[in-house]
């Protein structure tokens, strides 16, 4: 390969690297309620630690439903990649989680 091969080859990676970023797997509308749902359930867990089950239960339908309209989850399907999700959902913490989708 001469030199100009090799330029023009390393020029098309470069052209075409964007595309291939933007073709990554985003979440899918399950994966995103499943993050909504964990990101309820760690958000209750850590300021209702004592509470009884209906306590938790109606705090995190509450929380569920807050959190729906912030722009972490709210766009999900469009902008959480795969592995952002994974991470999110092994988080041992709601600021964790959140972390996972920055």
């Amino acid at each position: 390969m001469n030199r100009l091969q090799t330029l023009a080859v390393v020029l098309s990676f470069f052209t075409l690297l964007p595309m291939l970023a933007s073709c990554t797997k985003k979440a899918s509308q399950q994966q995103c309620d499943e993050l909504l749902d964990r990101f309820a359930e760690l958000v209750v867990k850590e300021r209702f630690a004592d509470a009884g089950a209906d306590v938790m239960a109606k705090e995190q339908a509450r929380e569920r439903s807050d959190a729906k309209g912030d722009d972490a989850f709210k766009n999900c399907t469009s902008e959480v990649q795969l592995d952002e999700h994974a991470c999110a959902m092994k988080a041992a913490t709601s600021a964790a989680l959140i972390k996972c989708l920055e």
